[in-house]
């Protein structure tokens, strides 16, 4: 079994091109690949994740140094850079129900191209003419009820922080770390995971695997604050 490759943060960094798609796990930082956040460096990124961190953490730190053009969230009311660009027109900033963002992001994983959910019809997130409300939304009627007609999402990029690695770049998380990391894994073109240590191939009992290695491109050791 192939190992997956270690690099550091600044080579992860790298690989984010700009104007890609990145997906950041977290919530609200815990669980959030810190130590490649603070290398990322790339412009005009749209980034999914399920909320805007906290100012200059996090993806807080992207938003702070001008790296993020659009955010797609659930949250962002811990940060209060967030409002202040989208008042001034520097961030175009588009809100999702939670819920709904993560089953985008798992069915962007699966090959979808979309579901229905009867989450926000009627409301706010399901009119397209708002500002802060995705393009494209369609309502449905299905059996004489109305559904939202979300589509997939998927990223160029996605960021992962995870408790261990093996060498073939099995992931397994910690408590409640593990929030949206596993379905981002799934869901883009190259994965990075950060994590706290890496272990022999083989270390991580089968039963224990969280995120298979199939969904691993990079691995980076976490540094300590």
């Amino acid at each position: 079994m192939a190992k997956t490759k270690v690099i550091s943060a600044k080579e992860a960094a790298a690989l984010i091109k700009d104007g890609d798609t990145v997906m950041i796990g977290g919530f609200m930082t815990n669980g959030t690949a810190k130590t490649i956040c603070n290398e990322v460096t790339a412009k005009n990124l749209t980034v999914v994740c399920n909320d805007g961190g906290f100012e200059n953490e996090g993806t807080g730190r992207l938003l702070h140094n001008g790296c993020i053009k659009r955010l797609i969230a659930t949250h962002v009311g811990l940060n209060k850079e967030v409002a202040t660009k989208f008042n001034d027109g520097s961030l175009d900033l588009k809100l999702q129900p939670q819920g709904t963002l993560a089953e985008q992001i798992r069915a962007g994983g699966a090959g979808l191209g979309g579901f229905l959910t009867p989450t926000g019809v009627g409301t706010i997130v399901a009119d397209s003419s708002s500002p802060t409300t995705l393009e494209g939304k369609e309502v449905v009627e299905l059996d004489g009820k109305e559904y939202v007609l979300e589509k997939a999402i998927k990223g160029d990029v996605a960021i992962v922080q995870a408790y261990v690695a093996d060498e073939s770049g099995n992931l397994r998380y910690k408590g409640s770390t593990r929030n949206f990391n596993p379905l981002m894994a799934s869901a883009a073109t190259i994965t990075i995971a950060e994590v706290e240590k890496i272990v022999p191939a083989g270390e991580i009992g089968p039963d224990y695997v969280e995120t298979p290695h199939v969904y691993v491109d990079y691995l980076v050791v976490k540094e300590e604050a």
